[in-house]
């Protein structure tokens, strides 16, 4: 082999081999490779084209979709966007957040117009047909979003409306419960024997004995507060039971606890169509309902007239005072105690919708100080903690006349379980400030506190009140959700159930239902028939 190299340069190099000629032989075997170097190639080449091309497609595609909504001009985002992602979302996100505080600040009122789309759907839809921007898209989720939000408040508004609705109705079990018992009464000459037997007759004005006044219309409310009160008591045959009910109420009443006897104790079962009261006493009564009706019929139609629409946090206060039973006669008695059992000195006065689970004798060894009633003041949750039950829930504020007699973040004690000493209410003026309270109520355009009987109560009562201890009466089990601790509950002597779930509503809490339950009497014939337990 020999190597010519010109002197001039690097230009021209001929390799020469004597011992292969140059003829068709040798150059025909370079040809073949150089085509099959170059067939090689090209296949790897197309291979690498048709795996990258793909991925290249795609990227392109994303970025001409990003810079329509982004971008003046898809042209003007390609540049580097090609290999930086990043850069893009940071714009699209500013741009989405700009687009919707623009819409926020032209829509000041936070409402949605009419036309809003109703779904996602729908906003795919308008968004593809008609290729809006950036800006569209936020004003069209702004208001679709809005609309839903409202829908979702209406309907718990909704939901809240019904769930106090249906606390207004009485169970077909206890209206079966009460016709059988009267007919009962009709037929069986052991449900109409007297109540207490002649015996006993002689404990109803007993000073010695403890006396408990129920206010009822509720045949089976009324045993489960005697059967639990019975059953946790340590000399039951101390106790005597006052029944007070109402004529259409009192045969069924009777007649239960002719046939079912409370052990030991005494039970007395009056109507008010028993009681022969002074001329003077019937019109204050009279006056008296006719001012609550007055005042509820005033609530009812503010709440109409605004179509049930609420200031935060007063739905609980403001729909319960629709409640029929702030308009029953029975619980606006309570203010004439005295009147009703004169021949008594000291009373523990029960709801009907409490379950008694300690003893309570030692309420009538309790000393009210000169008081007049003993009650519950602060909760089991400490000092001045009585949440939903403070003036403010109950009273008007803006009115002077509150505001200079009240404290709006004082409590407001508890009724529904109260030591009342008679002999020293009858030496104030309670019963003739209650009245005096209504009439300014009437005077004032009926705007002082919300419609029941417990406001008056508590302008009459003050500075009457003794406080009792907390583990004495623990409320609000009536409540949509329960707040008070398992341990409070099983510790508490009387467990309220205030609130419109009472424990034999079917809207009930589930929860606390069985401490009212395990009181009914399930023995019983007509419980079983009326299918009072499931």
């Amino acid at each position: 082999m020999k190597f010519y190299i010109s002197a001039t340069g690097i230009k021209k190099v001929t390799i020469s081999n004597p011992g292969v000629g140059i003829g068709k032989g040798g150059g025909g075997c370079a040809s073949l490779a150089a085509r099959r170097f170059s067939g090689r190639s090209l296949l790897l080449l197309l291979l690498l084209l048709a795996i990258v091309l793909p991925f290249i497609f795609v990227r392109f595609a994303f970025l001409v979709l990003e810079s329509a909504s982004v971008c003046d001009s898809p042209l003007d985002c390609m540049g580097l966007r090609l290999f930086r992602g990043g850069d893009t979302s940071l714009k699209i996100t500013e741009e989405l957040t700009r687009a919707l505080v623009e819409e926020t600040d032209q829509d000041g009122n936070g409402r949605g117009k009419k036309g809003s789309l109703e779904s996602f759907d729908d906003l795919v839809k308008e968004m593809t047909l008609k290729r809006r921007d950036i800006r569209a898209f936020a004003s069209v989720t702004k208001k679709m979003l809005l609309q839903m939000e409202r829908k979702v408040q209406s309907a718990k508004h909704h939901e809240l409306v019904y769930w106090h609705l249906a606390s207004h109705g009485i169970p077909k079990c206890l209206h079966c419960l009460s016709l059988r018992l009267t007919e009962e009464y009709s037929v069986n000459a052991m449900a109409r024997t007297r109540l207490p037997p002649p015996e006993f007759v002689s404990r109803l004005t007993d000073p010695s004995f403890h006396h408990i006044v129920i206010l009822t219309d509720n045949v089976l409310a009324a045993s489960v507060v005697i059967s639990s009160t019975v059953q946790n008591a340590l000399n039951p045959e101390k106790f005597v039971f006052h029944i007070v009910t109402d004529k259409k109420t009192y045969t069924p009443m009777h007649a239960w606890f002719a046939i079912n006897s409370a052990s030991s104790s005494v039970v007395e079962v009056k109507g008010l169509h028993q009681y022969d009261w002074p001329q003077e006493v019937n019109f204050n009564v009279k006056e008296m309902l006719e001012i609550h009706r007055l005042i509820w019929r005033r609530h009812y139609q503010n709440l109409r007239d605004s179509d049930y629409s609420f200031v935060e946090g007063t739905h609980e206060q403001s729909l319960q005072a629709l409640n029929p039973s702030c308009l029953a006669l029975l619980n606006h008695l309570r203010i004439y105690i005295p009147k009703l059992f004169p021949d008594l000195n000291k009373i523990v006065l029960l709801d009907d919708d409490v379950v008694v689970q300690r003893d309570l004798s030692s309420l009538w060894e309790t000393d009210l100080n000169g008081k007049v009633v003993g009650a519950v003041v602060d909760s089991w949750c400490g000092n001045n903690c009585c949440p939903g039950r403070k003036y403010r829930d109950y009273f008007n504020f803006s009115h002077h006349l509150i505001s200079s007699n009240l404290l709006e973040d004082d409590c407001a004690w508890l009724s529904g379980m109260n030591v009342f000493d008679l002999k020293a209410w009858r030496q104030t003026n309670i019963t003739e400030a209650y009245s005096t309270w209504l009439r300014l109520s009437v005077s004032s355009g009926l705007q002082l506190w919300q419609p029941g009987a417990l406001p008056p109560t508590l302008l009459a009562f003050r500075g009457f009140t003794q406080s009792l201890d907390p583990s004495w009466h623990v409320a609000g089990l009536g409540s949509r959700s329960v707040e008070s601790p398992e341990d409070i509950l099983k510790s508490a002597a009387v467990l309220h159930f205030s609130g419109p779930a009472k424990p034999w509503l079917e809207i009930s809490n589930p929860e606390v239902r069985s401490l009212w339950y395990q009181h009914v009497n399930s023995s019983n014939i007509f419980v079983r028939k009326c299918k009072i337990i499931n």
